[in-house]
């Protein structure tokens, strides 16, 4: 009996010193500036392959003439009036879902956490429904307001639910409660849907996620909240840092850990809700950078955020240069191949995670 509770016990240290998270690959702090400008050579490679690569391939020496000797040819007017919008879109949008998928993640300590898991897009989906069924909103720009609101709503409401009781906010409970309000706000949209069909012709286009047909209204209706949300997600590599080790550490190391919260959430409903309301409900990349982020440089959420928002617009944009090219001539929508590639890594974590509990 020894000998199997020995074996038993080796075995089960064994198994969690496997599933223990590999080393950081940039260790130092040169190292990981180094690879930070790496990241963001990255996203510039990814934004000039955004305005070369479509159905419509043109060469780089015609996207550059496009910006300096302007004319009127198709190649010129695809490249300015099309493909720079859309590329201005997926950066901003891939930045605000990779920040704040880190935001959610160190705020709750929940490494599944994401703006899908928690209810976020499900709160802005609601709230697009209705501002499309009652008010008759048919653009992107008046979508903008309302998927911020719905995504603030549901922010608020799940963490409201997944703090009450004795033990306050557990990273089950917040999980919980975000599927709980998501399956809610999905039963309350579904019918709206069905009997309304001038509200579901205008929805399908927002919910699949999309950045294509974005133009510069776009840009300009959600670039100054993410500029927000970002400028706090930079701020809060330090807060949540402290807030990792636990709200009574926190306390003893001087954060004052109430407003420590208040603005990382603001930061994270921000940069969620703008991101959601610009493109749809995109889903797995604020899941899937964090992690991708964290296997990087570690658990130091002060270089967590700012990878997370270079790798977070680099992989939106690869996805969208995917997506063009895929089913050449036509073009699938974004959010279809993040969801393709993101499940398959939704999985592989949730099983890791698993293991490290046995």
């Amino acid at each position: 009996m020894r000998v199997d509770a020995a074996g038993g016990r080796a075995g089960t240290a064994s198994r969690r010193s496997a599933a223990r998270p590999r080393p950081a690959v940039l260790a130092t702090g040169r190292a990981r500036a180094a690879g930070l400008i790496a990241v963001l050579v990255t996203v510039a490679l990814a934004a000039i392959a955004s305005l070369a690569i479509g159905s419509f391939a043109i060469s780089l020496g015609e996207v550059w003439a496009a910006f300096t000797a302007f004319d009127d040819s198709d190649a010129h007017v695809i490249v300015t009036e099309l493909r720079v919008p859309r590329t201005e879109v997926g950066l901003l949008v891939g930045a605000a879902l990779g920040a704040a998928g880190a935001l959610m993640q160190g705020l709750t300590r929940n490494p599944l956490a994401d703006p899908g898991i928690l209810g976020i897009n499900a709160g802005a989906a609601f709230a697009v429904v209705l501002g499309i069924f009652l008010l008759g909103i048919s653009s992107i720009q008046g979508y903008v307001w309302f998927a911020l609101l719905g995504a603030a709503v549901a922010s608020v409401l799940v963490y409201a639910l997944g703090t009450s009781g004795r033990d306050g906010a557990t990273p089950v409970k917040l999980a919980l409660a975000g599927a709980v309000l998501a399956a809610l706000l999905v039963a309350l949209t579904s019918p709206v849907l069905v009997f309304d069909t001038r509200t579901l012709d205008d929805f399908r286009f927002w919910i699949v996620g999309s950045i294509a047909g974005r133009d510069t209204g776009v840009v300009l209706a959600v670039a100054p909240l993410i500029a927000v949300g970002i400028a706090l997600a930079l701020a809060s590599g330090r807060w949540l840092n402290a807030l990792a080790l636990g709200d009574e550490v926190a306390r003893s190391l001087g954060q004052r850990v109430a407003r420590a919260r208040v603005a990382v959430a603001v930061g994270f409903v921000l940069l969620a809700g703008a991101g959601v309301a610009a493109a749809g409900p995109i889903a797995f990349v604020g899941l899937a950078v964090p992690h991708m982020a964290r296997g990087l440089v570690g658990a130091d959420y002060r270089w967590i955020v700012p990878y997370s928002i270079g790798l977070g617009a680099a992989v939106l944009l690869a996805g969208d240069v995917l997506a063009r090219v895929v089913a050449s001539p036509a073009e699938l929508e974004v959010g279809i191949v993040t969801a393709v590639l993101g499940a398959p890594f939704f999985i592989a974590l949730v099983r890791r995670r698993r293991l490290a509990e046995l």
